[in-house]
């Protein structure tokens, strides 16, 4: 897939909150997906005047029990996808693996942001990772595999590595660490032969993401490096100013950041994640064509959240630089928090955590708890960043959850 796509016409028109729009209501803001980062991006385009409307399968999805409207169908079901465009008057998705194909459908009735293309890039590795290297922008070495000959052909310095499927892959799923040959066959009929990338395994010392929101017209914005610690893959706290991080490598990481965005003509909130290995040099890891998990302190600690500049940006409505006006450490609510050592279901202790002050609770809406199912987060603000780590501390212990 070529790399460089057409970007979006800077003439794309500014859709105001309560002016009517094609649909003969006030304007209406659609999102393909209904789980939290919807809900939290229905709450922003709602704070802002603007009517939602959320398609998605759950009909108890968290961004649909609050929207305006809630159609309950697939992501590529024809009636769906048409009442969709009915009712929206600009359309976004909440996670990157909403169909492409459905994005197309609906660019040909209405603007969608981000478009089909960047998402198809974003979807699989192996495009990504092509797309990186167009940027100039330094990625871990890596082979694709789709064919025995490929897989007999992995070059000795791939090892060991990391093999990942090309699609499908979130949250450490669909990745396998292996060591030797043998454990590298082993992996590709584990997950059933489809296309992967075998990534070298690298030397980190931590990790860190950037979140850019661009327009039509190309103008872009960014917050400060997120640094990010994860836990059998999945995010477990962000730092916000990232502790470990100097200026020279938080300036190319914004440099790539913005290169990659723009050499997709991206239009919104688009995160990019990277590792810092243990001899200073940055290689990016991976994107995320929407809002991201590291982001979400944005809506405590910043004048302008993550969502908020979605809804500016795929809107066409002015971008502001978003400004960090507390230091802040988040944390990650998983499913696990809702059951003892017995494996019994209790309440968290929420009455400790808001007794600390500076913190902020954000509960998604989900019926269920399910161990490392994402159930909310928790922030925590002070003016120092020493004190707001101690409160974090603090909040985790009384949690139960690892110290950092």
């Amino acid at each position: 897939m070529d790399a460089a796509a057409v970007t979006s016409s800077p003439s794309t028109p500014v859709l105001l909150p309560g002016v009517v729009g094609p649909s003969g209501q006030p304007t209406t803001l659609g999102v393909m997906g209904g789980g939290q980062l919807g809900r939290m991006f229905v709450h922003a385009a709602q704070t802002l005047g603007y009517r939602t409307v959320v398609l998605d399968p759950d009909p108890s999805s968290p961004a649909g029990l609050v929207a305006h409207a809630h159609i309950a169908t697939s992501y590529l079901d024809g009636t769906g996808l048409f009442g969709l465009a009915g009712m929206a008057d600009a359309i976004t998705t909440e996670f990157e693996n909403v169909p492409a194909e459905a994005l197309h459908a609906l660019a040909a009735q209405r603007p969608v942001a981000p478009g089909a293309a960047a998402v198809a890039v974003c979807q699989d590795r192996a495009a990504e990772k092509a797309h990186f290297m167009a940027c100039s922008v330094a990625c871990a070495p890596h082979a694709l595999i789709e064919t025995p000959e490929q897989l007999a052909a992995v070059p000795d310095r791939l090892l060991p590595g990391i093999l990942k499927t090309t699609r499908m892959g979130y949250d450490g799923k669909g990745q396998i660490r292996v060591t030797s040959r043998e454990d590298l066959e082993a992996a590709w009929l584990d997950l059933k032969q489809v296309s992967c990338v075998l990534e070298a395994r690298l030397g980190l010392a931590f990790e860190v993401s950037v979140i850019v929101a661009r327009n039509a017209a190309g103008e872009v914005v960014h917050y400060p490096l997120q640094q990010n610690l994860h836990r059998d893959g999945i995010l477990a706290v962000t730092t916000v100013p990232a502790p470990d991080l100097t200026p020279a490598l938080q300036a190319q990481a914004i440099t790539a950041a913005e290169t990659i965005a723009a050499r997709l003509g991206y239009v919104g909130v688009l995160c990019v994640e990277f590792f810092v290995l243990q001899d200073g040099s940055l290689v990016v890891n991976e994107m995320a064509p929407r809002p991201h998990n590291s982001g979400h302190y944005t809506i405590d600690a910043c004048d302008v959240s993550q969502f908020e500049l979605q809804v500016r940006a795929m809107c066409n409505l002015p971008l502001v630089a978003p400004r960090l006006h507390s230091p802040t450490v988040m944390l990650n609510l998983l499913g696990d928090l809702w059951f003892d050592a017995e494996g019994r279901e209790h309440t968290p202790n929420w009455s400790g955590v808001l007794a600390l002050p500076g913190v902020h609770l954000h509960l998604y809406g989900k019926h269920a708890a399910r161990p490392g199912r994402k159930m909310g987060h928790l922030t925590c603000t002070a003016a120092t960043e020493e004190q707001v780590r101690q409160t974090g501390l603090r909040a985790a212990h009384i949690l139960g959850l690892s110290r950092w």
